[in-house]
């Protein structure tokens, strides 16, 4: 295999795993945060991690293939090197994933805490508006009441 041939796989490999990457992730956006995210976190550590197969010629295959194929065809000893690298990548990964967690969690309780003032705030000023207008109280929306009191002595016509 020559160079060239090598990364040619490795460019047809990469494209692929993004593919299912990219499949992965539309898959898991339905789910809860707490549950998707490591689901992602796993699958980009399964499809993304190399492992050594010739010491000597320093060439590299992803290890999901390389535990696979030693474990049905028996062909070669690479299996445990490759579990060991995607348990390695696997810690590393989460290690992130917990460090970005921590970071972004007061950072949404303090967004969350903003947002909850504005709210309030918003609400308090349209309360005072309403309370500055005398005959705010006998006015109604015309879309919040399906069925308008009619005025006092005044007859009611439809609304089209």
């Amino acid at each position: 295999m020559t160079e060239n041939d090598y990364l040619l796989a490795w460019g047809l490999y990469a494209l692929a795993a993004l593919g299912c990457l990219l499949v992965g992730f539309r898959l898991t956006r339905w789910m809860w945060r707490w549950l998707r995210e490591p689901l992602r976190v796993v699958l980009a550590v399964l499809l993304l991690t190399p492992t050594i197969i010739d010491p000597l010629k320093e060439s590299f295959a992803p290890a999901v293939a390389v535990i696979a194929l030693d474990l049905m065809f028996k062909v070669g000893n690479n299996a445990l090197r490759a579990a060991s690298d995607l348990a390695t990548y696997g810690l590393i990964a989460f290690a992130l994933y917990f460090l970005f967690v921590l970071v972004r969690w007061p950072l949404e309780k303090r967004g969350r805490e903003r947002r909850e003032k504005a709210e309030a705030a918003r609400q308090a000023a349209a309360q005072e508006e309403v309370d500055d207008q005398p005959f705010a109280a006998d006015r109604r929306d015309r879309y919040s009441d399906p069925q308008p009191l009619a005025p006092a002595g005044g007859r009611v016509e439809p609304r089209l």
